[in-house]
């Protein structure tokens, strides 16, 4: 399972551990991402997704799933969340 957010497309960064002495040595800055179980109201249906924290609190600032996909870019979101987008749009479409 990669480590990345299916919202945001957040991924691990690189850096480096500094000792006291300076002394420099490679490391990874992991995402902190969290399971959740999320409703599309629209859809009325319960969706497991892997977010990071801060795509978590955008989701709840915007007031839902469903508001969160319609303002969400296509290129960040992962391919069951952009079928996830796709379907919500249609079923708002049609009522």
């Amino acid at each position: 399972m990669s480590r990345v957010c299916e919202f945001t497309a957040k991924g691990p960064m690189t850096g480096n551990n500094v000792s006291h002495a300076k002394n420099r040595t490679r490391r990874r800055f992991l995402p902190n991402l969290q399971d959740v179980t999320l409703r599309s109201e629209t859809l009325g249906r319960d969706f497991k997704f892997r977010v990071s924290a801060a795509a978590l609190r955008t989701v709840d600032h915007r007031g839902g799933l469903d508001a969160f996909m319609a303002k969400a870019k296509d290129a960040e979101l992962s391919a069951s969340a952009l079928k996830l987008k796709k379907e919500i749009m249609k079923a708002t479409a049609a009522a």
